[in-house]
């Protein structure tokens, strides 16, 4: 399964590192705030749609630091923009440990996001460009398993804090840790070089650039793409920012129990990745979309509804992480597969980030029909309307399996 790694290049093989090491601490950046929620809901007092508010802010701003990032990457290069964006998210988790009040702690999850978006779309353009058309996808996708490590790395660090700490004081250790992505920026400043493709294609300077992506002949490609994202992320968001508290105020799960049915969670999660990565350059990048989304849908009822021990419900847990996961592995390559290089950044970074953003409004909806419906029903109302979304718009899109980059440099009209 993986002979085809040896025939990377050294430089393929640095940039797959880097994009990894990146994406998984972002991962562990973002998830920190799921599992500080139960925390915030008794030390604070804050509401259920207090806390879905706080969630949704930094996926909302991310849209728009996605969408920047992506066109000042078509400008100012790849690898510049993601250290930029690796510093940003990094140093405002950080600082969201030192929040006194809601307002201090909502301003610093805001401005997180800016960084959070921005290290996706600079990173996925980055490996599409660098990596050789038939490995591609797997490449990618196998870079997309950071994101379980990093969710891990954070459920392992919540269970070892939650259990040496006061609760006051575990929750604002778990945003002092992330910091450590900072450091990753070193390394890429080193060892990580330009792609020569972006580096002769890159667009004038001006604003306008912006939204290239959103003008023919790429309007029609960009909403649908977008629309897509909203889908993935969306059901995405609906169970996994409120997954710890559901395990804890519905399942009756203590905090160090709930940890651990999130590291089996997660750990089919790191499957699901992993084989989303081979079936892209396998079945194509549609039919995995679309294999991960109706069995999303199924395991999803499954999990909140059947009336399962918790024995059980840690191996259905696996499943539906498995099963959910898949359909992020192909997103970079397919979306690096339908824009030229000249705006490749910009159609990438506003496609996944206003997905992003959109679906964020998911978790603040959840909160908000928790209170009239209980916390099980809402995320299912959420997660089914996501993927059927998700469905609708992978039925307007195009296969893009095995297209050269070189083929999209004279866009179609």
């Amino acid at each position: 399964m993986l002979a085809w790694f040896s025939d990377l290049s050294p430089r393929e093989r640095r940039t797959m590192g880097a994009c990894f090491g990146g994406w998984s601490l972002d991962a562990f950046d973002v998830q920190i705030f799921s599992f500080v929620i139960p925390s915030l809901l008794a030390l604070w007092k804050i509401s259920a749609s207090e806390a879905g508010e706080l969630a949704t802010i930094t996926l909302l701003i991310s849209a728009f630091g996605g969408w920047i990032a992506g066109s000042l990457a078509d400008r100012f290069g790849r690898v510049r923009v993601l250290q930029v964006a690796i510093l940003w998210y990094a140093v405002f988790t950080f600082l969201c440990g030192f929040a006194q009040d809601f307002t201090q702690l909502f301003i610093f999850r805001a401005l997180q996001g800016l960084g959070f978006g921005g290290e996706w779309a600079a990173g996925a353009v980055l490996m599409g460009e660098v990596i050789q058309d038939r490995y591609r996808g797997r490449a990618v996708g196998l870079v997309q398993t950071g994101w379980s490590i990093g969710w891990g790395a954070a459920a392992l660090l919540y269970t070892i804090l939650i259990a040496a700490l006061p609760e006051s004081v575990a929750w604002r250790a778990m945003f002092w840790v992330g910091i450590a992505p900072a450091a990753l920026v070193f390394w890429i400043r080193r060892y990580i070089k330009e792609p020569e493709l972006s580096q002769r294609k890159a667009p004038p300077a001006s604003i306008w650039h912006l939204f290239s992506a959103l003008r023919p002949p790429y309007l029609a490609t960009t909403w649908r793409v977008a629309l897509m994202v909203t889908g993935a992320q969306g059901g995405g968001y609906a169970l996994a920012i409120w997954l710890p508290t559901y395990l804890k105020t519905v399942r009756g799960i203590s905090a160090v129990g709930t940890g651990s049915y999130l590291l089996v969670l997660i750990l089919g999660a790191f499957f699901g990745f992993v084989s989303g990565a081979y079936l892209a350059d396998g079945i194509g990048r549609k039919a995995t979309f679309l294999l991960s989304a109706v069995a999303s849908i199924v395991l999803t009822l499954v999990y909140l509804f059947a009336p399962i021990s918790n024995d059980w419900f840690l191996l259905v847990g696996f499943v539906l992480g498995y099963v959910s996961l898949i359909m992020f592995s192909p997103m970079g390559s397919f979306m690096t597969e339908l824009y030229p290089t000249a705006v490749r950044g910009t159609g990438q970074g506003f496609c996944y980030n206003a997905g992003r953003g959109i679906g964020a409004l998911f978790p603040a909806l959840v909160g908000f029909l928790s209170a009239r419906v209980g916390l099980g029903p809402a995320i299912a109302v959420f997660s089914l309307v996501a993927y059927g979304i998700m469905i609708a718009a992978l039925l307007m899109l195009p296969e893009t399996r095995g297209r050269s980059l070189q083929s999209l440099e004279q866009p179609a009209a």
